[in-house]
């Protein structure tokens, strides 16, 4: 049988295609666990502030903790919640950490909540990434996604990513991708001053 050449405008939409699918699809991290799927987007790290008056109510996403408590997002109602996706395989994840911990220590005080959640990742290497980078606040163990799935109407898309809560549960800020501790900083506190 023989195969026919595709026309040069099919061979330039399938082309396309790859190269849209190709960069979608991340890098699979070979720290994961065994048989899990670990690919994810990169993100550039811009910020998508919503103003208030277009935010939608938050999810009802519920969880366990990696020290195997129960966690309630509705339980932190009234306060500022930033929500951080990481994983222990996630290069940019170990890079944003530190940064993570000094915004936490600075805005505790002003009752900014912090929260991670691990996602596609294994117990005992996300509780080694918590103990080396000395990470203070507490984090959902999410390994198939389900608390991460909660988030639809602005989801968090990426490894990292970093969700910032009003008061009233609602996404204020979407990071998808990595941050720094001067980009995120700001970010927090115009949420925080929010009436």
């Amino acid at each position: 049988m023989n195969a026919r050449p595709l026309p040069a405008r099919a061979l330039a939409g399938a082309l396309a295609a790859t190269v849209l699918l190709s960069g979608c699809a991340g890098t699979q991290a070979s720290s994961g666990p065994a048989g899990s799927d670990s690919r994810y987007v990169a993100g550039d790290g811009a910020a998508q502030v919503i103003r208030p008056a277009d935010r939608r109510a938050g999810p009802r996403a519920e969880g366990t903790t990696l020290d195997d408590q129960p966690f309630r997002l509705a339980d932190l109602q009234g306060k500022v919640v930033v929500l951080n996706f990481w994983a222990s395989w996630c290069a940019p994840c170990r890079a944003e950490a530190p940064a993570l911990e000094k915004i936490y220590a600075d805005q505790k005080a002003a009752g900014v909540e912090f929260v991670g959640v691990d996602i596609k990742d294994g117990k005992t290497p996300a509780k080694a990434f918590i103990r080396s980078f000395k990470v203070g606040y507490p984090s959902v163990f999410d390994p198939d996604g389900r608390f991460t799935l909660a988030f639809r109407d602005v989801p968090p898309n990426a490894v990292p990513s970093t969700l910032v809560l009003d008061r009233k549960g609602r996404v204020a800020v979407r990071i998808v991708g990595p941050t720094t501790y001067s980009r995120l900083t700001p970010l927090v506190t115009q949420v925080a001053a929010e009436k």
